[in-house]
């Protein structure tokens, strides 16, 4: 056999020493520069496109985080240096245990068992000075009423808590009613202005303790009345927007929108007697809700007002006569009624 020895290898040019590559051909840097600048291109779209989404999201949990910390102004006065009303300062837990509540209680000169209690409404504290509540304090103390003023847990100077759509609120107003009741109170009207009307009506669900009820400019919190007033806020759409902040508002609040009972507060017929006050023109509690709970209730005391024109909380400061007026028939007509007979 013959064997054929390999005594040479073909070799790169230059030996194994050489770069192998040497001989191909240089990429081309104008191709190398339309990479660079696409690479560069995909970088930027995705850097804005995921601040957009960040801002997006911020901006939401932003109107979230505000809807359950409303600013409220603190006090300025005070019932003697308003209208020189006698008053006590006074502290009562809410009906839940979970939260304690400051208010003032305005006892009546002549001693009665008739309690006016007011339920301020949403970004405000028991002044509420646009609605005004001192002169209905003054007007109803001459009526020979005591009167319970409060501040909610979200208008708290001491016990700041967030706003719940009404859930815990209502437990504060069954803890006034409580507190009312304790100072002798057999008959107790609750007046309710914007959400305090809302949460007013959530409290009467579970409560025997409430005799009649004054609601003005009535404020349901739901999905519904919830994006209507984010529209006035920013023109944002309804998806996806609003599942957005429903979603944030547990991470703020604690409680959740479901368990709001709004469905049940529209289907309700109450037994007590409940006046509406509630203007056409009210761009943040739609009157077609005040009117569809209206028309539900069936007891003979029941009535509403509604008056053409009309803005959120402000129908008595245009009509502040006709608005007294109403008011003090009704009140007669609940305390005759209760008077007549202790069981209605």
């Amino acid at each position: 056999m013959r064997m054929t020895v390999l005594t040479s290898l073909p070799l790169f040019k230059g030996g194994f020493t050489s770069n192998p590559y040497a001989d191909l051909p240089e990429k081309n840097p104008a191709m190398n520069r339309r990479r660079s600048r696409w690479h560069f291109l995909v970088s930027l779209v995705a850097s804005v496109l995921a601040l957009l989404l960040f801002s997006f999201i911020a901006f939401h949990g932003y109107v979230a985080w505000t809807l359950a910390h409303p600013y409220v102004a603190p006090l300025t006065s005070n019932p003697m240096l308003a209208k020189g009303l006698e008053y006590e300062d006074i502290t009562f837990p809410s009906a839940s245990g979970r939260s304690t509540v400051d208010g003032w209680y305005i006892p009546s000169a002549a001693g009665t068992e008739r309690t006016v209690v007011f339920s301020h409404g949403y970004g405000a504290n028991r002044e509420e000075t646009w609605v005004p509540m001192y002169d209905l304090a003054n007007l109803l103390h001459g009526l020979q009423y005591n009167v319970l003023m409060f501040d909610y847990g979200y208008a708290s100077a001491t016990n700041r808590l967030p706003a719940t759509g009404g859930v815990e609120e209502a437990q504060q107003l069954l803890g006034a009613v409580s507190y009312a009741k304790s100072q002798g109170a057999e008959e107790i009207v609750v007046w309710g202005f914007s959400m305090g009307g809302g949460t007013a009506l959530q409290a009467a669900l579970v409560s025997d303790d409430i005799d009649a009820m004054i609601l003005d400019s009535m404020f349901i919190t739901d999905a519904d009345t919830l994006y209507h007033n984010l529209t006035q806020i920013a023109p944002v759409p309804r998806y996806p927007s609003l599942p957005l902040i429903e979603w944030m508002l547990p991470l703020w609040t604690g409680f959740n929108m479901n368990e709001i009972p709004a469905k049940k507060v529209r289907q309700t017929n109450f037994d007590i007697p409940i006046f509406f006050v509630h203007g056409t023109q009210d761009a943040k509690a739609p009157v077609e809700i005040a009117q569809e709970i209206s028309a539900n209730q069936t007891h003979m005391l029941s009535n509403e007002w509604i008056v053409p024109g009309g803005k959120h909380e402000l129908i008595f400061q245009v009509y502040p006569k006709e608005y007294i007026q109403r008011a003090v028939v009704f009140l007669s007509q609940v305390h005759q009624s209760v008077y007549a007979n202790p069981s209605v």
